[in-house]
């Protein structure tokens, strides 16, 4: 439990509830209990979600909270007939895993007073649900909008149970559920489906964003049994819910609602998505009868930082998430607002808070396209908008790294077009990623997928604030894809040697394709780029402290090989390659390709992410064994030390 305390939330009192699906209305104790129970599940809810804030490692209460209803209705109808239901309730929208948790707490499978650990690092709480690592999750929900199909496999082996999965007006605008929706109505399947359609998203309100989306009418359109009703009215919903739960075959029940309805500060906020701040929550908490005491738990839990102090780089960090969008708009700048809009078009996939759009949107509207969470057909319209232009006209595209995976058909649909456009891809690597294991962004080197005669496609991973300035500057208008990587985490600047000035600073010109020589060394190399450059720096002059001369060298461009360097370092008595990207599909499951095409043959050892996540912030990096004293170790091996 957190700092010794209980949690306040006695889950005894939910009722063991049992209701008929056959019977459309409710009694009036069948109401009060009904009632009862969701309070006592969104009490719940707001509690432990609520630790994320105060821990500082984020999470989301507005999504679990809008669903306790259904859930609690859904409970019901599985406990009245569990033979009826296969023993899961699926979630497409993963970030509401605080839905999950409490089922397992509630089932007796973990304890009631670990909900309080929510997202901590090593507490097996992660930011999305994953199949064995939790006691009690039933299932891993990937990425947004990626369940349906699967659960649609899942119903053609159990055609005689109800299948039922929770979405939302969010997860809805992934193009497989397209997919997956035609397949369900083709084949009958007893998939049924209860979406939250409460208006909100990251970035806004889909009725703003996405004129004409209608999740409703979506869904009838593929020939699902759609039944409306509102969400806070016990008997609309209930009603709805009983009908779906009985007709034969796939259905879903849109449940309109305001998002977070009845917590004051949050009501209908776009912000009610994320986590519930600890005022607020103790606020509505101590409405609905907790004491100052029960809640004292909050003033016991702090935000962690990392302890290790780096060495060659600045205390002052830059988000390279969010300076990426400042990069743009100071090309944007020097053009006039008529002439930016017929030569520029950047498209959103709702996240422009969390990859440096924002910026753009607030200083250069006119480029700016707000959309919703479709990132293949978003990175399409791009590279469309560069399509015959030879760079004369740029589409930028923005989302997480770890949803680059979706658009490799895409990437290659704008390859064989010759299309031109610039993406950004934000949350590299693993470093600060509550999210846990499925927002990853392990996997850069996919989009360089074309054949050796294809036109070239540069992948960049700046290693700080002033590098990612200089490389969208350098590469902004050219020709062809290039892809352009940051981290979530913000990451400190690199200086030169022995000085405090910033090594990519004032005087710094970026050449694509060129690797950089941070250290010069004689005892071998540590190749390195983006968020892992500064901790091998810090490596580095460790052991140049111990006597051994290792060098470092940066390679911002993940994917041409620099014929100077290579054969500087390639020459070297090793190589070691680190990185925070996948090691099986990373820089360094190539470059030793690369040395020995060449003839060159130093001891060679990588190191990059190699299992699953352990949640928390910074703890990411270390669980992955990239931390200092690894990356010395590593060295050390190599180097036969």
């Amino acid at each position: 439990m957190a700092g010794g305390h209980k949690f306040p939330v006695d889950l005894k009192q939910f009722k063991q509830l049992k209701l008929d699906s056959k019977n459309t209305t409710l009694t009036a104790d069948q109401k009060k209990d009904l009632l009862h129970n969701i309070n006592v599940f969104r009490d719940a809810i707001i509690a432990f979600t609520a630790t994320g804030a105060a821990r500082g490692v984020s999470g989301h209460t507005g999504g679990p909270f809008d669903t306790a209803p259904e859930v609690c209705v859904l409970l019901a109808f599985i406990n009245a007939n569990p033979d009826g239901f296969v023993d899961a309730m699926f979630d497409e929208a993963g970030h509401r895993v605080a839905t999950q948790y409490l089922l397992a707490a509630m089932d007796g499978k973990i304890d009631p007073d670990d909900l309080l650990n929510y997202r901590d690092a090593n507490s097996k709480l992660p930011g999305h649900p994953e199949l064995g690592l939790t006691p009690g999750v039933k299932f891993s929900s990937g990425r947004l909008g990626h369940m349906w199909g699967m659960v649609n496999g899942i119903s053609m082996a159990n055609k005689d149970k109800n299948v039922v999965m929770l979405g939302s007006d969010g997860s809805q605008q992934e193009g497989n559920d397209a997919e997956a929706a035609r397949i369900a109505v083709a084949r009958n399947l007893n998939v049924k489906l209860f979406i939250d359609n409460n208006d909100v998203t990251i970035a806004g309100h889909p009725s703003q964003y996405l004129k004409g989306y209608d999740i409703a009418r979506t869904l009838e359109g593929h020939g699902l049994h759609v039944v409306r009703a509102e969400g806070e009215n016990i008997d609309s919903l209930y009603g709805a819910m009983a009908e779906v739960i009985h007709h034969k075959g796939p259905a879903a029940v849109i449940v309109n609602r305001k998002m977070a309805a009845g917590i004051e500060g949050l009501e209908g906020e776009i912000h009610a998505h994320d986590v519930i701040t600890v005022d607020i929550a103790r606020k509505y908490l101590t409405k609905r009868g907790y004491s100052k005491e029960q809640l004292a738990f909050y003033d016991e839990i702090k935000s962690r930082s990392n302890p290790h102090k780096y060495q060659g780089c600045s205390t002052d960090k830059g988000a390279n998430r969010s300076i990426f969008g400042e990069a743009v708009n100071s090309v944007l700048d020097k053009l006039s607002e008529e002439e930016a809009k017929r030569r520029v078009m950047v498209i959103d996939s709702d996240l422009a808070g969390s990859t440096g759009l924002k910026a753009i949107q607030t200083k250069h509207p006119e480029v700016f396209i707000p959309s919703g969470v479709m990132e293949r057909g978003n990175f399409s319209a791009a590279a469309g908008f560069g399509f015959g232009s030879n760079g004369k006209r740029q589409g930028v595209f923005s989302t997480f790294s770890a949803f680059l995976e979706m658009c490799i058909s895409e990437i290659t649909m704008a390859r064989l077009n010759n299309c031109t456009v610039l993406s950004h891809f934000s949350h590299s690597g693993v470093d600060e990623m509550a999210d846990n294991t499925c927002h990853f962004g392990l996997n850069h080197f996919f989009a360089d997928n074309g054949l050796m005669d294809a036109e070239s496609t540069s992948l960049y991973f700046p290693a700080d604030g002033e590098q990612m300035k200089a490389v969208v500057n350098k590469v902004f208008w050219e020709s062809g894809m290039r892809f352009i990587f940051s981290t979530r985490s913000k990451v400190p600047y690199i200086l030169k040697e022995g000085t405090d000035q910033k090594l990519f600073g004032e005087g710094y010109e970026f050449v694509p394709g060129k690797e950089e020589f941070v250290r010069k060394g004689s005892a071998g190399y540590i190749v390195s780029y983006g968020d892992m450059l500064y901790r091998s720096l810090d490596a580095v002059e460790t052991l140049r402290k111990e006597g051994l001369d290792v060098g470092l060298v940066n390679k911002p461009t993940l994917n041409i090989v620099d014929e100077d360097a290579i054969r500087t370092y390639g020459s070297s008595p090793f190589v070691l390659v680190v990185e925070s990207i996948a090691q099986k599909t990373g820089l360094g499951s190539r470059l030793g390709t690369h040395l020995l095409e060449r003839k060159l043959t130093p001891k060679y050892k990588t190191m990059g992410a190699v299992k699953e996540g352990c949640g928390g912030l910074f703890e990411q990096i270390n669980a992955q064994g990239l931390g200092p004293e690894d990356i010395i170790s590593a060295v050390k091996d190599v180097a036969g030390k």
